[in-house]
């Protein structure tokens, strides 16, 4: 099979031919219709994310949409012909996404919202399982609460304000100025961090009561702000970039709690690798009801553009694009 190798930290992409893989028990097959990729997929490339344990050379990739062409045994959720999307592979020495075939254990795929595209399929699992283990399993996001998602037009921030919203709650976002109307498209109170502080817009939102529920995209000073900014006893800040070094001091002061979300976990440790598949066969049924779609690139890339790609990537020019193979 076809498959794109990094050799070493930084270094271009390596058309190889690779043995296809044949799935063991409990395992699918899967033919890559389209592989996204995301800044973590630029650290690994660049030797920059250890956490994700992907030795090079590698093929890399976390995320993808495309058909089941076999199955091993033990299988029966899925069959030859499905289209499934899943986060299979890319870290802890598994296989990536760029390649032809990906094997992927079936507790991590779901099926395809028929809704999407591959294309806008592949766009979904990582970030949107990242926003959901947020918002659903630890902060337990419902109707009648104010939630706040720092850069609400990236990556998991714009897929985060849409699960907010599907839970009922009063949706607010940091966006800059010139990403305001992506936001308000999804129904969402955009706030400008620039022309407001933290005060301000806690004030001007909430009375100064704070939000309910925070969702940090960012880190760093921000993970600060959110504390701040977060709602006394009751409140509840989450964070998928806490990796630095911060006083708790605001949030204790708060009676506030926070939780950190780590969703490389089950590709890691093979632990809770079934909730993955659960959390997408749910982001399908809301893709179905026209409550969560993606934001696509208007470019479209192909293998011969992984290159461009991961730069475009990792310029921070976009949040992600997607690879048609």
């Amino acid at each position: 099979m076809r498959a794109y190798v990094v050799e070493r930290p930084d270094a271009g992409f390596t058309l190889v031919d690779l043995p296809c893989p044949v799935p063991s028990a409990g395992q699918v097959l899967v033919r890559v219709h389209a592989s996204c990729v995301n800044p973590l997929d630029t650290k690994i490339r660049a030797g920059k994310a250890p956490h994700a344990k992907q030795p090079l050379p590698a093929v890399l990739g976390l995320d993808m949409a495309g058909m089941v062409e076999q199955v091993g045994s033990g299988v029966t959720a899925f069959r030859p012909g499905d289209a499934v999307y899943g986060m299979v592979g890319g870290v802890g020495g598994l296989q990536g996404t760029l390649a032809e075939y990906v094997v992927a254990n079936e507790d991590l795929v779901a099926l395809k919202p028929e809704s999407l595209s591959m294309r806008e399929a592949a766009a979904l699992p990582l970030i949107t399982i990242t926003a959901w283990e947020g918002l659903v399993d630890h902060a337990k996001v419902h109707a009648g609460q104010k939630v706040l998602v720092h850069a609400g037009a990236g990556g998991v921030g714009h897929v985060a304000v849409q699960l907010a919203k599907a839970l009922g709650a009063d949706v607010f976002a940091t966006v800059s100025e010139e990403k305001r109307k992506v936001v308000e498209e999804f129904g969402v109170t955009a706030i400008d961090y620039r022309a407001l502080s933290t005060d301000q817009y806690v004030e001007r939102y909430t009375g100064g009561a704070g939000f309910d529920v925070v969702y940090d995209t960012v880190g760093g000073a921000t993970i600060d702000a959110s504390f701040v900014a977060v709602k006394r006893y009751t409140g509840h800040v989450v964070s998928c970039l806490g990796w630095s070094t911060h006083s708790l001091a605001p949030l204790s002061f708060r009676s506030a709690t926070y939780s950190g979300v780590f969703t490389l976990t089950p590709l890691l440790t093979g632990l809770g690798q079934a909730h993955h598949g659960e959390i997408l066969s749910e982001a399908a049924a809301l893709a179905e009801g026209d409550k969560l779609r993606p934001l696509m690139n208007e470019r479209r890339f192909t293998a011969a553009d992984l290159g461009e790609a991961f730069a475009a990537v990792e310029s921070g020019a976009v949040g992600k694009v997607v690879v048609e193979l």
